[in-house]
């Protein structure tokens, strides 16, 4: 089979020919068919993210078909399409597992982080981390509701019952939130890259009553804010236009070191939190509530071996929505 390795963080990913996994008693052996490119996959890439797997295939954002299982699998049948996330595997038995934050597991290892991922024609997955998906999506539409959607969403209940939202950086999640905010009858505001037009009309088109410059404030005090882009400085610029009683949830898995600010700005009673990963709670609520609004995901398509030009148009805020991997 194909796959785009990454052998050394900081170099190019490398087509090579690699040997189709066989897969354990608990997994499914999936046919890829597409796999989002996420932010996650630059913090990989970059060595942001310390020690992955080494090669590994990145990817976390995958769609496919069951072509083998298993002897000990009874979730899904062959011939399933199904979509494989961030989250692989956890412990079960740990504090954070016994208590349902699973998410936080001292053991969890991540899909294109620690276990190989989608950025390849097959892959191998515990059937217990994985998904079915919904009908009316194609492949390519599924593939950003795996982590964009997931930690979107899961970005949004940590965000409480906010009527004025904002949303700084408009991408991949944040084109999916805002979709799921207007369908709860909340107004969006968002913040893009300064003097990015492209991204503000982005914004616009999904639903966002005011679009603007991340440096410059909210027209109107937020009761919360979400940070999609990687950017500590945003911290501090988020909580000037926050209300009261508000609300800034960090919504990925790597940030910038956040600037000293001073104390009037979280006084009030406002928060700063961060959302780590993803329980498969999570993933079982929101793919049952995406066809129900319905969602619908905007998708720039790259062949498997174009990876590294996927992932060079993500990281310079050339993509429309969400980029994603095509095997055919």
């Amino acid at each position: 089979m194909r796959a785009m390795l990454l052998e050394s963080p900081g170099q190019p990913l490398r087509l090579a020919e690699c040997p189709i996994p066989s897969p354990e008693p608990h997994q499914l052996l999936v046919r890829i068919s597409a796999c989002g490119v996420c932010r996650t996959d630059l913090h990989v890439v970059d060595g942001e993210l310390a020690n992955p797997k080494r090669p590994v295939a990145p990817g976390h954002e995958i769609v496919g078909v069951v072509e083998q299982k298993g002897e000990a699998v009874g979730r899904f049948q062959i011939g399933d399409r199904i979509g494989i996330p961030w989250l692989g595997h956890t412990c079960g038995t740990c504090r954070f597992c016994r208590s349902g934050r699973e998410n936080l597991c001292e053991s969890a290892r991540f899909t294109g982080y620690q276990l190989d991922g989608g950025y390849a024609e097959y892959t191998v997955a515990d059937q217990h981390f994985c998904f079915h998906i919904p009908e009316m999506y194609s492949d390519a539409e599924a593939a950003p509701l795996l982590c964009a959607g997931l930690i979107g969403y899961r970005s949004l209940v940590m965000a409480g019952d906010a009527q004025r939202l904002g949303i700084y950086g408009f991408g991949a999640a944040a084109h999916i939130v805002a979709q799921i905010a207007r369908f709860q009858g909340r107004e969006v505001y968002a913040f893009t890259r300064p003097d990015d037009q492209e991204a503000q009309q982005f914004a616009r088109d999904h639903g966002a009553i005011w679009a603007g410059d991340a440096t410059t404030a909210s027209p109107e005090l937020l009761d919360a804010a979400i940070l999609f882009a990687p950017a500590g400085e945003l911290v501090p610029a988020a909580l000037r236009s926050l209300d009261k009683g508000g609300t800034v949830v960090c919504g990925g898995i790597h940030m910038s070191d956040i600037p000293s600010f001073p104390y009037r700005l979280l006084w009030g009673e406002r928060v700063v939190r961060s959302v780590a990963n993803l329980t498969r709670r999570d993933g079982e609520e929101f793919l049952k509530i995406a066809p129900q609004i319905p969602i619908r995901p905007e998708v720039q398509l790259f062949p498997l071996a174009q990876a590294n030009e996927a992932l060079s148009a993500l990281r310079n805020g050339q993509v429309r929505g969400a980029a994603v991997l095509v095997t055919s």
